[in-house]
């Protein structure tokens, strides 16, 4: 049994001798350094290392597309591509790119009908609201000549400010109501854009500004001497600037808003009364004009004549 243990043990080193020393390196060869930051200098002609197969393949990768796509098309011609390379390197690029996309709604040459309802914003005492309308042709993409009206008669409300200041101070306070205004305007789009709301849907928007000129017809209250004063409409001069913000849902459709100020002097009436003859209409309105900002909010939509246009230049 002892003699059987022996024998195992020595058939075992006899193994084991040789694979330690076949893992060796050889006693005349020095370990390779890899240096991977420059590029591997191919073996000289003639040695081992050039005559090996990996050698080989790799001389054929470098020597050009030419060699491997022949060795591709003899193994498998299926897989041979069926381009002509050269036809293909010749061709004509177009190098034109286009970084800004085109604009979404294009004023150019187009008519804007803008409904709105104008609310006073400044006014305490009494409130001018009412419909509007406004009409733009545009000359350039950014720049139109157009008109804009309100109308108020029968929409003006004294506010219940105004009635307990009346009340509590027992004191009228000179107020005026308004019958219509008119106004040819220019209007200007320096910036436009474009916003994502509602998942993946995309807002387009611009703001504008404008400026004009016009008339807006006005007439006293008779709240300090109602019995006797009465007073007719009567047209004055007024200029109109303001500012607003357009929200495109489609190519000819948008919500707006905008805050207008239509500026212009105002006629009040006059707080004392003669008591020798109440009835004489010139003293019923006060000597100095009152210089009035009449500031309102306009909210609405526009619609853009015609509803679908061409561009010059397909991009």
């Amino acid at each position: 049994m002892n003699q059987a243990r022996v024998g195992l043990l020595v058939a075992a080193a006899l193994v084991a001798v040789p694979l330690t020393a076949s893992a060796q390196p050889k006693a005349n060869e020095q370990p390779k350094e890899i240096n991977l930051d420059e590029p591997e200098t191919p073996p000289a002609e003639g040695t081992e290392a050039a005559e090996t197969p990996e050698a080989g393949a790799e001389g054929d990768a470098e020597g050009g597309d030419e060699a491997g796509l022949g060795d591709i098309c003899k193994i498998d011609p299926s897989a041979c591509p069926t381009i002509d390379l050269n036809k293909e390197a010749a061709r004509e690029l177009n190098p034109e790119t286009y970084a800004v996309q085109q604009i979404y709604a294009l004023r150019y040459h187009r008519f804007e009908v803008n409904p709105y309802f104008g609310l006073t914003m400044n006014d305490q005492f009494v409130g001018h609201n009412g419909p509007g309308l406004a009409v733009n042709w545009y000359l350039t993409n950014v720049l139109a000549i157009g008109v804009n009206g309100n109308f108020y008669q029968g929409l003006n409300t004294p506010s219940d400010f105004n009635f307990q200041t009346s009340r509590a101070a027992r004191i009228g306070e000179p107020i005026t109501e308004y019958q219509w205004n008119a106004n040819a305007n220019f209007t200007y789009v320096p910036a436009y854009g474009k916003f994502a709301g509602f998942s993946d849907f995309i807002f387009h928007y611009d703001f504008y500004v404008l400026g004009g000129v016009g008339a807006i017809s006005t007439r006293p209250l008779a709240v300090v001497d109602p019995d006797n004063r009465t007073f007719d409409w009567k047209p004055k001069l007024a200029f109109h600037v303001g500012g607003g913000l357009r929200i495109f849902f489609n190519r000819w459709f948008a919500a707006m808003f905008e805050v207008s100020d239509y500026i212009f002097f105002d006629e009040l009436e006059n707080p004392r009364v003669d008591p020798d003859n109440p009835q004489d209409q010139r003293t019923w309105l006060d000597e100095g004009k009152s210089f009035t900002n009449n500031v309102a909010a306009q909210v609405g939509f526009s619609v853009f004549l015609p509803f679908s246009w061409e561009y010059r230049l397909p991009k």
